[in-house]
């Protein structure tokens, strides 16, 4: 999967409440369609009467398609449990839980018109800004929470979570990593490995971000990383494959560059996991949201962002180790978690964020060079 983000001072004013009006749910199929055909426009509950009416017409649809969500993924496991517990009557259905970003928008365009076509996506801001022809603009109750630089103005993709490129490794099978450069070293042959292709996985491609950034590169050239990578492939320390829980657990891969919000989740089944984030080469970026603008269950799809953005949904996240994006928001007002936001990993230097143009900048030139570079 995916990510991208700046600097940005968090928004603080608490999000009003939605004022609450209920609404039975349809009974005819004329009924139906219409409350569909108002989810399908809505920019807001309020529009629809509220987050019970959208509940209510959620029900008729009886279903949510979401994709690319491992449940072992910030915790998504948790916030789909914890969306079904919420709002019972809605079934969600799990597409290629292993997918990229680009694997999501290519089924929003692959699967269009069909009951199957993904409702939400959770997607890099590359992909992001690149499709927003494909989503509907939606502003959540908490918008307000929300920082400006972090949203497209109407809501067409707005950030969710995010935390710092690390390196992850199996202590017990390779030595202590302390710089990027260590992963030259014999010791690490055939270990290294991406969280995907960079091509079409954000995650990976702000991988060979970082590492260009440990060899002096900057934000807007991501040639070093590149290089970087070639050069690891060449001595045969590179391992082109993706990076999966079952990778890492069965040692395939023990050596990942990984969010550490990941990457800490390996630890459940590898107790010798340790995680490294390089004070030189500090990379923050954030994932966001879209809700497609043809998705099957347009009530459903707008219900699951109001959960998403909820305190409750905020702080599932948290506990997943990806820091929110209304965290100072919820920080000022005391609705944190505060034990999960204590054991967020600390980071020492300071931390960089691609804006968009950087990541459209680095996506098209992985685009060009990554495959020869690897090959």
């Amino acid at each position: 999967m995916r990510l991208t983000k700046r600097s940005a001072q968090m928004g603080l004013a608490v999000g009003a409440l939605l004022a609450v009006a209920a609404c039975a749910p349809p009974t005819s199929g004329t009924a139906a369609s219409a409350s569909a055909g108002s989810a399908a426009t809505a920019t807001t509950a309020a529009s629809v009467g509220g987050i019970d009416a959208l509940y209510s017409m959620a029900k008729t649809e009886g279903a949510l398609n979401v994709i690319a969500l491992p449940p072992d993924w910030a915790n998504y496991g948790a916030i789909i449990d914890g969306f079904k517990a919420k709002y019972p009557g809605i079934t969600v259905n799990s597409a290629n839980p292993n997918g990229s970003s680009q694997d999501e928008v290519n089924a929003v365009q692959q699967q269009a018109g069909t009951d199957r076509a993904p409702d939400v996506l959770d997607i890099g801001m590359a992909v992001a800004t690149a499709n927003t022809t494909l989503f509907a603009p939606y502003q959540v109750s908490s918008w307000s929470d929300i920082p400006d630089s972090q949203k497209e103005p109407t809501g067409l993709w707005v950030q969710d979570y995010g935390g710092y490129m690390s390196i992850g490794y199996d202590s017990a099978k390779v030595p202590a990593i302390t710089s990027v450069n260590d992963l030259t070293k014999p010791e690490f042959k055939g270990k290294v490995a991406l969280n995907g292709d960079p091509t079409k996985a954000n995650a990976a491609l702000n991988g060979v971000m970082m590492a260009g950034l440990s060899q002096g590169g900057t934000l807007d050239d991501i040639s070093k990383g590149v290089e970087f990578f070639h050069t690891l492939k060449q001595d045969g320390n590179f391992v082109p494959v993706q990076a999966t829980t079952a990778t890492v657990k069965n040692g395939t891969t023990p050596v990942v560059f990984d969010w550490d919000y990941l990457s800490a989740a390996h630890g459940k089944d590898v107790p010798t996991w340790k995680i490294f984030v390089p004070s030189n080469a500090i990379l923050g970026g954030y994932y966001a949201q879209a809700i497609n603008k043809q998705a099957p269950h347009p009530a459903a799809a707008r219900l699951w962002e109001e959960y998403l953005y909820s305190v409750e949904g905020q702080n599932l996240w948290l506990k997943g180790g990806a820091r929110p994006v209304e965290m100072a928001a919820m920080t000022k007002a005391g609705t944190i978690d505060t034990a999960a936001a204590a054991a967020l990993p600390q980071v020492s230097g300071t931390p960089q964020f691609m804006s968009t143009e950087q990541a459209t900048a680095a996506n098209a030139y992985l685009a060009a060079n990554w495959a020869k570079a690897i090959s």
